[in-house]
């Protein structure tokens, strides 16, 4: 893929090679430029790029909304205490909140736990940055939940957790990851997690006891390579989390925002979680923007001065967080990703027996099982980037692929078809 070395991807690569730390491995691809679905490196070369980072990108790369979003907010106001309020931070947040309170469905059941006892049903939102950091702020706010609302001994709470987990990075979360790269040599470790097998509601529901102060799960998880639990496991979840007054937390970090279909994975279900933890796509590919929705008896717990962050809410964040949610509001995109997603999904399936071994698809989502005979999944990706298909390997011979929302059916298909040809090669 390089060529010359003395080319500027070469010059580039050795750069990053010298002075980056080595926390990830990408392939030997330099990209300059990128619009919609496709990127350009910086030799000139253009792809299609089928990962969209990792669904931040769910409206394709400099999306002309969010950035006319972006760009009107930087001539005027980037950043500001939240000693302070700004222009843009409440709408951003009611804007937001309407969002979900829009997927909340018509059976109280499956709502949140104010939906069934009487509690209020208000949604709130508290903004954050990162993805990471919207998960440490839900199993925060969880815990606290537990103490002053349930009344869980102080100091003892406990959250359930899913095997195949990935919901970060931080020495908190990375406490209840069962991956060796993620979670080894990292320790001492944060306690209070117990961790059950994904897909399985019985097994949260044997695990739950009088500590029990959350449940925390992705409703497709997305690192572990778009592993889509059986149908009714989410509705399931919802009834023993209602049943035992505990909260329901769903990271839809990667799942949400038109990704699966749906505005929510839950969507698929009818399902309301107690909290939503929401990022990637929530910052249009300009800016990190991430969120947890709750209903004010939940959030409400959190009071001035216990919780917060210097850039969560800042006004940037909130103008390029309004644009994504304006994106949303009629639903065409969720449609879209259906739509495509359908064709993947045929399209794929044509390859079972053909190189791949099985395939997950849900939405514009799908998890890929290569022949390991062929290779590893690294190996594919880098046949695929020779040939102008980004695609990122998880988990030895799993290949993920997610392509931005905007993506046109006949670029779509011109995908699989070097995959295709890729596995006949091999």
């Amino acid at each position: 893929m390089l060529g010359d070395v003395t080319s500027p991807a070469a010059a580039q690569i050795a750069l990053a090679e010298r002075y980056a730390a080595h926390n990830y491995h990408p392939l030997p691809v330099v990209v300059a430029e990128a619009e919609g679905a496709w990127v350009t490196g910086v030799d000139g070369r253009r792809y299609l790029d089928c990962l969209a980072g990792y669904s931040a990108l769910n409206f394709g790369h400099r999306h002309p909304a969010v950035i006319q979003a972006a760009r009107e907010q930087l001539d005027r106001l980037t950043l500001i205490s939240r000693a302070f309020h700004h222009d843009q931070f409440g709408a951003f947040c009611a804007e937001l909140a309407a969002l979900v309170a829009a997927s909340r469905p018509a059976d109280p059941t499956l709502g949140r736990l104010g939906d069934r006892d009487g509690r209020s049903t208000e949604t709130m939102v508290l903004p954050m940055n990162t993805g990471a950091e919207a998960v440490e702020t839900a199993l925060k706010v969880a815990r606290k939940w537990g103490y002053e609302v349930k009344g869980v001994p102080d100091g003892r709470a406990t959250i359930v957790v899913a095997s195949g987990n990935f919901h970060g990075r931080t020495i908190s979360i990375v406490s209840f990851s069962d991956d060796p790269d993620a979670h080894d040599h990292y320790g001492p470790y944060t306690p209070g997690f117990v961790t059950v097998p994904y897909g399985d509601a019985d097994a949260i529901a044997a695990a739950i006891d009088e500590t029990t102060v959350a449940v925390l799960i992705e409703p497709v998880q997305g690192e572990a390579g778009v592993i889509v639990p059986p149908d009714g496991y989410l509705r399931d979840v919802r009834r023993v989390c209602g049943e035992n007054d505990v909260l329901l937390l769903a990271d839809e970090i990667q799942s949400g925002l038109g990704r699966t279909g749906t505005t929510f994975a839950c969507d698929r279900e009818g399902v309301v979680p107690d909290l939503y933890i929401l990022g990637k796509a929530l910052g249009g590919g300009v800016v990190p923007v991430s969120a947890v929705v709750g209903s004010v008896d939940v959030l409400g717990v959190v009071r001035p001065g216990q919780h917060g962050s210097t850039f969560g809410g800042n006004p940037l964040a909130c103008a390029v967080g309004r644009s994504v949610v304006a994106l949303l509001r009629d639903g065409s995109y969720q449609e879209r990703a259906r739509d495509l997603g359908l064709v993947l999904r045929r399209r794929l399936d044509q390859l079972v027996g053909k190189g791949l071994v099985s395939v997950r698809c849900v939405g514009l989502w799908a998890g890929i099982d290569v022949d390991p005979a062929l290779g590893s999944g690294r190996d594919i990706c880098a046949a695929l980037a020779d040939r102008g298909v980004l695609a990122k390997d998880t988990h030895g011979s799993t290949i993920r692929i997610a392509p931005p929302l905007v993506i046109e059916q006949a670029d779509l298909e011109w995908a699989v078809d070097q995959l295709a040809d890729v596995l006949a090669s091999r």
